[in-house]
């Protein structure tokens, strides 16, 4: 069944949309991690401590 010109057209503005809302989703959590790490590298790191590794140890603190 052939599909009508109103259909396909819905259907490009679907993917249009939900390729923009991932992009956009994408640059909020980098922008976010980012912060995070920041956060943990100037506060909650202890002496030659990696964020990784006290991103780590404050996930098995919290147990």
């Amino acid at each position: 069944m052939a599909k009508s010109k109103i259909v396909k057209a819905n259907e490009k503005i679907a993917e249009k949309v939900v390729g923009t809302f991932e992009k956009i989703e994408d640059t909020v959590v980098d922008g976010y991690t980012k912060m995070e790490d920041a956060f943990v590298e100037r506060y909650l790191t202890k002496d030659g401590e990696t964020v990784e590794e006290a991103k780590k140890r404050l996930k098995q603190e919290q147990k």
